[in-house]
Formats: structure tokens, C-alpha cells, sequence
């Protein structure tokens, strides 16, 4: 575990609530990830299993990949938060996945918004996002919320934008 302080995995905004996994969200979370379009095979069950990895993942370091689900309608539509992925438990990385049915309403940059100022009461001084070039929305959000590049790198044929945020 590291020094700081544990991220709050409760997190409510003006229309949105970032909660813990549940294993109810298994079937919602593995149709988020079928959406992605790519050769993978997302079943309930590999849902499951990603969940609690993801809880897991949540206890031994403190951060939190969290479902977002929307306030008035009490319906998943992603999932938003930190990981380690490609950076540190020091620096972590946001990230975020929405239906694409939820695209184009703040959302993502609302939920976004919510980690980073959790990641912020963590004691963090900085964090990290890499996307795909290709992904405009994606950076258009970490654009909103005051990320700047830092450099791109390529990952196989796939060029990918590193940006970072300062905590402080």
C-alpha cells in the first residue's frame, strides 16, 4: 500500500453517482465492453471475473475503477477512475468507458471531473491518461479537464497520446 490517503469510491455529482462494483453489474458490464467492437468475446461471466479483479485491484492499492451510473434514471452507463495501467500507483491513470448511447452529454467529462478531484484528496500531485490519436472525444474530455500532452508513443500499428495533470 502507498502513503496516501485511500480514494473515496462513493462519488455523486449534479446527475451522476460513481459507486462500488456489484456483481449485478456483470451482464451491464460485459455489454459495455461487447461494444467495443473488437475480436473479443465479453460474456457475463468474463464480466464477473472482471469485477472482481477490479475489486480486487481496488484493495490492494486504494484507487478505484468505479461504475457511473446516471441519478435520475439509476441506469449503469460506464465505468470511470483510476488504474494503474500504463503509469504508476503514484501517478495513476483516469480512465473512462461509456454505452455509446451516453455519448455526447458530459458525461464522461462530469464523471471524469469527480475522480480527479477524488484523486486530488488522495494527496496525488499528478495523474495520467494515454488514448488512442484516433479517440477525438476522448481527448476532447481530458482537453476539458486541463490535461496536456506529454508525448505520443506507438503500440504495434496504433498511435497513442500520453497526457498528464497536475494535482496541485
Amino acid at each position: 500500500m502507498s502513503s496516501y490517503e485511500t480514494m473515496a469510491f462513493h462519488l455523486e455529482t449534479e446527475r451522476l453517482i460513481l459507486r462500488p462494483w456489484a456483481e449485478s453489474d456483470a451482464a451491464e458490464f460485459s455489454a459495455l465492453l461487447s461494444e467495443r467492437g473488437d475480436d473479443e468475446t465479453y460474456t457475463v461471466e468474463r464480466g464477473r471475473e472482471g469485477i472482481v479483479k477490479l475489486l480486487t485491484a481496488t484493495e490492494t492499492t486504494g484507487i478505484a475503477l468505479l461504475p457511473v451510473q446516471r441519478r435520475a434514471e439509476g441506469d449503469f452507463i460506464g465505468y470511470c477512475g483510476l488504474i494503474i495501467g500504463r503509469s504508476t500507483l503514484e501517478e495513476p491513470e483516469i480512465a473512462y468507458e461509456l454505452f455509446r448511447h451516453a455519448h455526447g452529454h458530459g458525461y464522461a467529462t462530469e464523471a471524469a471531473r469527480a475522480v480527479v478531484d477524488a484523486a486530488g484528496a488522495t494527496g496525488r500531485k499528478r495523474l495520467w491518461s494515454t488514448v488512442g490519436t484516433w479517440n477525438t472525444p476522448s481527448l476532447r474530455v481530458l482537453e476539458k479537464l486541463g490535461f496536456e500532452q506529454d508525448r505520443v508513443s506507438m503500440e504495434g500499428d496504433k498511435e497513442v497520446a500520453w497526457l498528464t495533470r497536475s494535482l496541485t
